[in-house]
């Protein structure tokens, strides 16, 4: 039997953090894990930024409420659930992602919590597990799961070599530079195409 393991952001659904950015005018919440590989080292950075403007979760969760899902994700989504077993595997936070998965027809995802204070303010991160999608990845396996992975960063390099198979989707230059042996998919077409083969053989 198989299973999907997707990233979340930037595979199904807008990077979250360059949308607040957009909103707030703060250029720097603009990085992600598609440049910045130390998750830790990024969040504490995005802490220190929302604590100096002032933003709270609430104020996050504001502009998660206006976005939707990349054009032709949620299409896409349900061609693949309708073949085989599907897992988002994502190292973003349950406090952002309900209504993400509301719109995507609640997928089961796998992420993180956070912390707050009593005025709201991040606090820090709670992870599930310290690189959380490759040890999944390895769970699924031991229970006799093929599995395949596939997303866009630098935090989903480790699931996607851990897998049976995998591909990297509309990653950016710095990563296809330096992964050049992971093939890249850049359509929901072609993804899927490449996930029904593995179902498939």
């Amino acid at each position: 039997m198989e299973i999907i393991c997707l990233d979340l952001e930037g595979v199904l659904v807008p990077e979250i953090w360059i949308a607040f950015s957009d909103v707030t005018g703060i250029k720097e919440l603009a990085l992600t894990t598609r440049e910045e590989p130390d998750y830790h080292k990024l969040m504490n950075r995005r802490m220190d930024i929302l604590r100096k403007h002032h933003l709270s979760l609430k104020d996050i969760q504001n502009v998660i409420s206006t976005i939707r899902p990349l054009d032709g994700a949620h299409e896409f989504l349900n061609k693949v659930r309708s073949i085989t077993q599907v897992v988002i595997l994502s190292d973003t936070f349950a406090e952002f992602a309900k209504p993400l998965m509301q719109q995507l027809d609640w997928p089961t995802i796998l992420c993180n919590s956070l912390k707050t204070d009593k005025d709201g303010m991040l606090t820090d991160i709670v992870m599930r597990q310290e690189d959380g999608k490759r040890k999944a990845v390895d769970g699924f396996r031991a229970m006799g799961f093929r599995t395949f992975a596939a997303g866009d960063s630098y935090n989903d390099l480790t699931m996607i070599r851990r897998a049976d198979k995998g591909c990297l989707f509309r990653a950016p230059e710095n990563i296809l530079k330096e992964e050049p042996d992971l093939h890249l998919c850049t359509t929901y077409d072609g993804f899927f195409e490449e996930i029904k083969s593995f179902v498939e053989n």
